[in-house]
């Protein structure tokens, strides 16, 4: 696992300095603490920092072929290049390491551009042929490790995080109001967009080739849409599931340093940690995080996996007053990003750092196998369907009148349900499950003048959800929900999430259930067999595993990996977030009007409605500005 950068300064000429390069792979320490490299020459420049997982000894980056012509910094682990490596040396190839580094280059020998499509793994690559000039971008099939780059007339560069790219004097750093729309309705700047116009970040499962000036780029991997879904028996099913999901735990546990496993307590933690221990010879290690507040609290299911397997337990609690390391978060993210669940994940990944260097993770498995509530919410408002919108709409009137306390409470339930019944789009109705601000909500927040800024670029986030939803037309409701979110929201929001917490902390994490291997199988699976009815989410998976998991495990409902935001918003954090984001500098920024943040923050602290996701998002802006863009005015 690595953090990687490099130059190449097709336009001017200018040679890259070792200074050039040191500045940026400096601010990737945290990546990589064991070692660095570089690698000049002329008017190019690689470097990276390694964190040491396999090959501790040979796996120095960058590396190059035989003749030097080849030069490549990795960040990642692919989990078939044993297999891949013995069929390079029958083929003819001289390897100098043992590394999986080393067996990328080869394949790129063989296959060029095409190289991603032979791995099995999640990486972040850069491939520099010296022989053409020519430079090779490359991401993971699920988007696990990114990869920012910017192109101007003189230069193109590229880093595994945004603030590397920002070290070079004279990159563009304006702002991108499309960008800023996204974030307040997603919760995320979904790729290829940046917080920055000169910035962008690859997507995954694409290959960008830059030569002769000429950028181009091509995914090179998707779910098989428009294929006929099985109709295999079920008991069938659920013995090829069975052993597509224990192999790709199995593989995952490949490592020369100690590895343990993120357990909360849900389904999809407890089946990795359950096949982690019938493949280990020891006591898995795993490392489970909770808060006081019992509602938001999974311990105690943690507790019970733990016992059943034998683990070697750690657990940590999360409060209120943690959320001092907020500023360090909105540093290490780059760019404004709001999942409140990035706090909780990064303190579990120190915790975990403490003992062990890798660990494996449940995520993917909502998404793949059909595990969210808005799921269910979707599929249940097909039998209301027939309402006429003009009373859904009364009704939505009716309810707004009762106090709403998210999560739990049964009238903002009710509330969320009725707004997204009552869009005219099913892409709408889907977008309004997973807003913080829906369709519709910013237009009495923006300043004009911010408005006005944004001109075409409103609802950005809209029409970026709206086109996967167009590129799967004939599925069923629930896998077209999957498929956006396995396009969107999985890659976008939880696997950035994922990255910035553990690699904070100098943590390599794996996930099984994303194994493309893994989701290629559940996305052949009709939807009924993933969402029986209006309960039974993650029906298969739930079926496959049960006799695996404790009984309250198995039959438990979908919590998630929240946080106790609103609760925290009217308490110990209500004096951080009115001295951010109610300071005079936050209101001049001008993205807002001023009495729609107050009235937010009023209704709030009143307990008349919860806006602790609306209110999350806004401190999460105006922190990343205090990081990155203090002085920005609209």
């Amino acid at each position: 696992m690595c953090g990687i950068c490099g130059i190449y300064n097709y336009g001017s000429g200018s040679p890259v300095t070792r200074g050039d390069l040191k500045a940026m792979n400096d601010l990737l320490v945290h990546r990589g603490p064991d070692d660095e490299g570089y690698y000049e020459h002329e008017n190019l420049g690689l470097a990276m920092r390694r964190l040491s997982i396999i090959d501790l000894s040979s796996g120095h980056q960058p590396i190059s072929n035989e003749d030097g012509g080849l030069w490549i910094v990795f960040n990642g682990e692919i989990y078939n290049f044993l297999e891949l490596r013995e069929g390079l040396l029958a083929r003819g190839h001289k390897f100098k390491t043992k590394s999986d580094t080393e067996v990328i280059l080869h394949l790129y020998e063989e296959k060029g551009a095409a190289f991603p499509k032979e791995l099995r793994g999640m990486f972040a690559v850069a491939i520099w042929d010296g022989r053409r000039k020519k430079l090779v971008l490359a991401r993971d099939r699920m988007g696990k490790k990114p990869l920012y780059y910017a192109v101007t007339p003189s230069y193109i560069a590229f880093a595994s995080e945004l603030r590397s790219l920002l070290t070079i004097k004279d990159l563009p750093r304006e702002i991108n109001p499309a960008a800023i729309d996204a974030y307040l309705t997603l919760q995320y700047i979904p790729s290829p967009i940046s917080i920055f116009k000169g910035v962008n970040k690859l997507e995954p499962a694409s290959v960008l080739v830059f030569e002769n000036g000429i950028l181009k780029t091509e995914k090179y991997w998707d779910l098989p849409l428009g294929e006929k879904k099985t109709d295999r028996p079920v008991g069938e099913l659920k013995e090829r599931l069975k052993a597509e999901l224990s192999e790709a735990v199995k593989i995952r546990l490949m490592s020369e340093v100690p590895l343990g496993a993120f357990l909360s307590g849900g389904i999809d933690s407890s089946i990795v940690t359950a096949l982690m221990a019938r493949h280990s010879s020891t006591p898995v290690k795993t490392f489970a995080i909770g808060f006081k507040e019992e509602k938001f609290s999974e311990l105690g299911y943690a507790r019970q996996l733990a016992r059943m397997y034998g683990t070697k337990h750690t657990e940590f609690t999360v409060e209120a007053r943690m959320a001092d390391v907020l500023e360090k978060l909105a540093w290490h993210y780059g760019e404004p990003y709001a999942d409140c669940s990035a706090l909780p994940s990064y303190f579990v990944s120190r915790e975990t750092r403490r003992d062990v260097t890798v660990a494996l993770n449940g995520d993917g498995g909502d998404e793949a196998f059909g595990g969210y509530l808005r799921y269910v919410g979707m599929k249940a408002e097909r039998l209301v369907a027939g309402v006429p919108v003009w009373a859904k709409r009364g009704a939505l009137k009716a309810v707004s009148r009762f106090p709403k306390t998210a999560p739990f409470n049964f009238f903002w339930r009710l509330e969320k349900f009725l707004k997204f019944s009552a869009m005219d789009t099913t892409e709408k109705r889907y977008l309004s499950t997973i807003s913080f601000f829906g369709p519709g909500e910013t237009a009495g927040l923006y300043s004009p003048k911010f408005a006005n800024l944004l001109g075409k670029d409103r609802d950005y986030g809209e029409r970026y959800l709206s086109k996967f939803f167009a590129l799967n037309p004939a599925d069923d409701l629930l896998n077209r929900m999957t498929y956006t979110d396995m396009r969107s929201y999985l890659p976008e929001c939880l696997m950035a999430k994922m990255d910035i917490a553990s690699m904070a902390n100098s943590l390599e994490t794996r996930s099984p259930f994303l194994d493309h291997k893994v989701l290629e199988f559940a996305f052949s699976l009709p939807g009924n067999l993933k969402l029986k009815g209006l309960t039974g989410t993650k029906w298969i998976l739930k079926e496959t595993f049960k006799d695996m998991l404790p009984t309250e495990i198995y039959s438990r409902g979908k919590m998630g990996f929240g946080i106790p935001i609103g609760i925290w918003l009217r308490g110990d954090l209500k004096d951080y977030w009115a001295g951010a984001c109610l300071s005079k500098k936050a209101l001049d920024r001008g993205y807002f009007k001023p009495e729609a943040l107050f009235r937010l923050w009023d209704e709030h602290q009143a307990g008349r409605r919860d806006h602790g996701y609306k209110l999350w998002a806004l401190l999460m802006l105006e922190l990343w500005h205090g990081q990155y863009a203090d002085d920005f005015r609209v």
